[in-house]
């Protein structure tokens, strides 16, 4: 039997694991390179004991009795996955080696592991999936000053006591790097997206029949969904509804009042709803798409963000209409038809525009298969994210000072010592 090169402990608490699929490709990548992998996160369905699709990622899970809405039901959330993911971890370093640790926000709680793990002189990875300050922003009409300072402070916090930080893009890094104050060696980016094996790419076959555009993603209220149902609406005053219909894919707590606006407006027969996919269903949908639309509004956070939903996009080479977004830009490039501020009768405008332009989709499709293939697909990013824990475990067996970039170490390091790194 091969020896392990550690073990290393991965905290999730937004979703089971089993459907994350940033974490489960992590998880997969950690195998690969021969750690041993525990996952703890919240109880699922299935209420799984090892992860589908891996070899040996075990899955320590907790109930999630008190998920809610409002401050209050968060902070009771956010409370009671800190002690049950506490207790978990301890018991299980208590039973066996645990090398390290990796925490995925939101929330940015799990500093106080951090501060543990320092204080072994064990690695402690922050994971930063999102920005928790602006997405309250953008969740809350009025956002109360207190809850936003003490998120900025956790959010620090997670920042300054982790040994490494892995950012999903460049600006999460550079605020990282900036709002944290960490020394940049301590940022790696790491992107979110499938494998090249994971994307069924049916080499974009000509169109034939109605086209179809397509949402997949989370249904929030900071998504703006209801945007591309409006757009749907604008659509057919510009070109009718026989050739096309609008397929939403995905969950979230503005699904029903999405339905139930589409009803309002009578569009049941140009507007499709999917609910959540699995993988399989994805690429079927996506395969048979001529048009995908990302309509987030240009918030600070839509702006900083990468999403999951542009890469799946773009993995399967499928031109995009889009919010002319800072991180949108970054991934899509030249795959996307930018909006300027994603009103529907932008959208609507830019959707008509695709749809009777099959020169431009065959380039841009391209343009969007190329970009994946090349860089942001899974498969360029799991090499920095082993690299990052090949140094960080390397270092800590050989008793590295934390002072030294992306270093393990036998003493934490304190805010005052990040403080000096300010740029």
């Amino acid at each position: 039997m091969t020896k392990s090169r550690g073990h290393v402990v991965i905290v999730v608490v937004n979703l089971p694991v089993e459907r994350d699929r940033r974490v489960i490709r992590e998880c997969l990548a950690l195998e690969e390179a021969g750690y041993r992998v525990t996952v703890i996160c919240p109880r699922g369905s299935a209420g799984l004991t090892r992860l589908p699709g891996s070899r040996a990622t075990d899955i320590r899970s907790f109930p999630q009795p008190l998920a809610g809405s409002g401050v209050l039901s968060f902070a009771f959330e956010f409370a009671w996955s800190l002690l049950a993911v506490t207790f978990r971890l301890l018991g299980l370093m208590l039973r066996t080696r645990v090398d390290a640790v990796q925490a995925c926000n939101p929330p940015d709680v799990f500093w106080v592991l951090a501060v543990l793990m320092r204080a072994l002189g064990r690695p402690f990875v922050f994971d930063h999936h999102d920005l928790s300050p602006e997405l309250y922003e953008c969740k809350t009409d009025t956002p109360d000053p207190r809850v936003l300072a003490i998120l900025k402070w956790f959010e620090k916090m997670s920042w300054r006591w982790a040994t490494a930080v892995v950012s999903t893009n460049e600006s999460y890094r550079d605020l990282a790097i900036t709002r944290g104050g960490l020394d940049p060696g301590k940022v790696v980016v790491v992107r979110n997206g499938p494998t090249i094996a994971e994307v069924a790419f049916d080499g974009n076959l000509p169109h034939t029949g109605r086209h179809q555009i397509v949402y997949l993603g989370v249904i929030n209220p900071q998504d703006h969904v209801d945007a591309a149902v409006l757009a749907a609406e604008r659509l057919i005053g510009l070109r009718g509804s026989a050739d096309w219909k609008m397929v939403v894919a995905g969950d979230g707590d503005s699904l029903p009042e999405l339905r139930a606006l589409a009803r309002a407006r009578n569009l049941d027969d140009v507007v499709e709803f999917r609910g959540w996919l699995e993988a399989d269903e994805v690429d079927a949908l996506l395969n048979t798409a001529t048009v995908a639309i990302q309509p987030d509004p240009p918030t600070k956070m839509a702006e900083l963000s990468t999403m999951a939903k542009t890469v799946e996009y773009v993995a399967r080479g499928l031109p995009v209409v889009a919010v002319d977004l800072l991180e949108t830009r970054r991934t899509a490039e030249g795959a996307a038809l930018y909006v300027p501020t994603g009103t529907p009768d932008e959208l609507a405008k830019a959707l008509d525009l695709l749809l009777s332009d099959g020169a431009a989709r065959a380039t841009m499709s391209r343009v969007a298969r190329q970009r994946f293939v090349d860089e942001l697909a899974w498969d360029h990013q799991a090499k920095s994210y082993i690299r990052l824990w090949d140094r960080l475990l390397v270092e800590t067996r050989k008793g590295y000072k934390s002072g030294s970039p992306v270093g393990g170490g036998n003493r934490p390091a304190s805010p005052r010592d990040t403080n000096q790194t300010v740029n």
